[in-house]
């Protein structure tokens, strides 16, 4: 098998050609979540990058990616509200639905 004579580039969407990126677009119709790759620099840092091939280059094409460093503290802080009734106020709020019972059906 002869080496392969296609030019390769590292090239950012962005910085494609509006038809270029139409055609990457294309290529991946259901987004790039399944197909990028991390890709690591020679300074320790990264860059996520889809493959695209056209007849005379092979793009590995970078693609921004916004990484949620948000705590999943935070999260729940913001899911679990403070209304929510804990054990002991919801028995509370059930004895004012029923008579209270005192105890007068056994000896103590």
């Amino acid at each position: 098998m002869a080496p392969s004579t296609k030019k390769r580039l590292v090239v950012s969407l962005k910085n494609m050609t509006p038809e270029l990126q139409e055609e990457v677009k294309a290529a991946y119709p259901a987004g790039f979540a399944d197909y990028m790759m991390r890709i690591p620099k020679p300074n320790g840092e990264f860059f996520f990058a889809v493959p695209f091939e056209t007849e005379e280059i092979s793009y590995l094409v970078k693609i921004d990616v916004k990484i949620d460093d948000a705590s999943h503290e935070e999260e729940d802080r913001d899911y679990y509200d403070d209304d929510l009734k804990g054990a002991d106020e919801l028995a509370d709020d059930n004895s004012d639905d029923e008579p209270a019972d005192d105890n007068s059906d056994f000896d103590i």
